[in-house]
C-alpha cells in the first residue's frame, strides 16, 4: 500500500493501537484479562486505492493470566472517513507518526464487504487464504452486503440478501465444527439447518484453520429468543389469564422446535455415527467445570455439595450413548422461517478448546440448554424489586411459562426421536445443571446484573 492508504501502516504500530481497542469489541473473549501483546500473524493485502485499502488481518494476542488466543480483524484504511465509520475506528490520522489514514474495523464498511464477496465469487487462492465452494454452488458476483448488528461472538454479514457470511472473529486452529457439521448435514439433505455454500480457509502454524463460512440467508425469519421473550411479555402482562389463553402462546413453536432438533440429531447420528461414553467420565467433567467456577464466582460457593451429590448420581448411570451435537444450543440459536425452525450456529460453546467442541457428547446436552433458555426468556422479565405480591405473582407466571414449553418441546423431542430426553431425569437435571454454572461465569464476567437467573435457576433444580 501507499502511504495514503495504508500499506506503510508497520505491524508494529497496528499492534499497538490494537492492544487498547481489542477488549472494548462484544466478541473479544478475554475481557478480564490483561493484553501483555498483540503479534500479527497474517496480512495478506485486498485493496489498494487512492485514498482507500484493505487487509486481511490475524493477530496472535497473549495474556497474563491465559493462554494465548487468535483473532480475526479485518481492516479497511481510508484517508477520510465517512460518518457512519467513524464507531468502527481502530486509530485515526496522526502527524507525529506521518500517518494519513484512518484504520478501521472493515466489516462495518459496505465497500470491504464487497471485497469479500468478490472474492467468494471467483474462489481459488489468494496468498496463504483459499476459499472454498461447496460443489454445484455458484456465488454471484457483485453482490453488495451489510454487517448485522446483533451482538455475537462473531461478525455476521449478508451478501445480496442471499447469504450470511460469517467470519469467526476467534480462530481456533483446526477446522471449525460449524462448517464441519454443517457439511456432514448437507451430505444427508438436512432441511432444518440452512444450507452451507461457502468456506474460507488458511494455514496457521502448519494446521488448516477456518477463517469465515457462507450459507443461506434465512430471509424473513425471527430468532427463538426474540419470539420467546415476546410470548413471556404478553403472559406478564395478561395478569388473569393462563399461558394456553394468551395469543402469543409458544407452545406450538416450542414443539415444532423440538422436532426441528431430534432431526438435527437424526441426522447427525446418521453421517457422523454414534459410541459410548461412560457417566462417570461424564459426571468428572461437570465436577471439574463446577470447581472451576466455584473458585471464580463466590456466590456459587453454597451450592457446591448438593451439585456434587447430583453429579455422583450421574456417576453411577453406567455407558451413556454419544454424537456429535449442536453443543451450544439455546433460543438464540434457532431461527423461525416461514416454513420451520432452523438451528445455526454449530460451533460449540465458544468457552471450550476444540477439541472439546468436537467430542460426542449425548443429545441431552442441547436439550438442556434449551430448557435453560425457555427458563432465561422466562425469568429475564421478572424484576427483582417490585412489590412483593407482584413479583411473587409474575415470578409463578414466568415459571408456568418455561414449565409448558420445556415440556412441549420434549413432546416434540420425543414424538420424533421416539425417546423422550426426561426419561433419564438425574442425567437431564445434571446437564442443566452444568450449564447453569457455565452460565453463572459467563454472566460474572459479561452480564452481572443477570447473575440471578443462572443462580435462581440452581436453587431451584436443586430443591428436593
Amino acid at each position: 500500500m501507499t502511504e495514503q492508504n495504508g500499506r506503510l501502516y508497520p505491524d508494529s504500530e497496528l499492534e499497538a493501537q490494537l492492544v487498547e481497542w481489542l477488549p472494548h469489541q462484544r466478541w473479544f473473549a478475554a475481557k478480564g484479562h490483561t493484553i501483555t501483546g498483540v503479534r500479527v500473524v497474517l496480512r495478506q493485502p485486498l485493496a489498494e486505492e487512492p485514498g482507500f485499502g484493505a487487509d486481511h488481518l490475524l493477530v496472535a494476542v497473549t495474556f497474563d493470566s491465559t493462554p494465548e488466543q487468535i483473532y480475526q480483524v479485518p481492516l479497511g484504511y481510508r484517508s477520510h472517513l465517512p460518518d457512519e465509520l467513524v464507531p468502527a475506528t481502530i486509530t485515526a490520522p496522526d502527524k507525529a507518526a506521518r500517518h494519513s489514514v484512518f484504520v478501521y474495523d472493515g466489516l462495518r464498511d459496505q465497500e470491504v464487504i464487497g471485497l469479500y464477496a468478490q472474492s467468494l465469487a471467483l474462489g481459488g487462492t489468494r496468498g496463504p487464504i483459499d476459499l472454498h465452494t461447496v460443489p454445484g454452488t455458484q456465488i454471484e458476483p457483485g453482490m453488495r452486503g451489510r454487517a448485522l448488528s446483533a451482538e455475537q461472538s462473531n461478525t455476521s454479514v449478508v451478501l445480496g440478501e442471499q447469504l450470511l457470511l460469517k467470519m469467526f472473529r476467534r480462530v481456533t486452529l483446526g477446522i471449525n465444527p460449524d462448517v464441519e457439521l454443517h457439511l456432514a448435514l448437507a451430505e444427508v439433505e438436512c432441511r432444518s439447518v440452512a444450507p452451507i455454500r461457502a468456506w474460507i480457509e488458511a494455514d496457521i502454524d502448519g494446521v488448516r484453520t477456518t477463517l469465515a463460512m457462507v450459507q443461506d440467508f434465512a430471509a424473513n425469519s425471527a430468532d427463538g429468543w426474540s419470539m420467546a421473550l415476546g410470548s413471556v411479555r404478553d403472559l406478564l402482562i395478561e395478569g388473569d389469564l393462563r399461558a394456553d389463553e394468551v395469543g402469543t402462546d409458544f407452545a406450538g413453536e416450542a414443539h415444532r422446535m423440538g422436532v426441528a432438533v431430534a432431526e438435527v440429531h437424526a441426522h447427525l447420528a446418521a453421517g457422523l455415527g454414534e459410541s459410548e461414553r461412560s457417566a462417570a467420565e461424564l459426571a468428572a467433567g461437570m465436577v471439574g467445570r463446577l470447581e472451576a467456577a466455584a473458585a471464580e464466582v463466590d456466590e456459587l460457593a453454597a451450592f457446591v455439595p448438593d451439585l456434587r451429590a447430583l453429579f455422583g448420581e450421574v456417576a453411577m448411570l453406567g455407558p451413556v450413548a454419544v454424537q456429535r451435537i449442536h453443543g451450544d444450543l439455546h433460543l438464540g440459536q434457532v431461527l423461525r422461517t416461514p416454513e420451520r425452525w432452523l438451528l445455526i450456529d454449530f460451533e460449540g460453546e465458544p468457552a471450550k478448546s476444540l477439541a472439546e467442541r468436537r467430542r460426542p457428547d449425548t443429545t441431552l446436552r442441547d436439550v438442556a440448554g434449551m430448557l435453560r433458555s425457555f427458563d432465561y426468556a422466562a425469568h429475564h422479565s421478572v424484576r427483582e424489586r417490585e412489590p412483593d405480591g407482584v413479583a411473587t405473582q409474575r415470578e409463578f407466571r414466568a415459571g408456568e411459562w418455561a414449565q409448558r414449553n420445556s415440556a412441549a418441546f420434549c413432546d416434540g423431542y420425543a414424538a420424533t426421536s421416539g425417546s423422550d430426553p426426561r426419561g433419564i431425569g438425574a442425567l437431564l437435571r445434571a446437564y442443566e445443571v452444568d450449564k447453569a454454572v457455565y452460565e453463572v461465569v459467563y454472566e460474572a464476567r459479561n452480564r452481572p446484573t443477570w447473575l440471578r437467573l443462572p443462580l435462581n435457576a440452581i436453587r431451584r433444580l436443586t430443591q428436593p
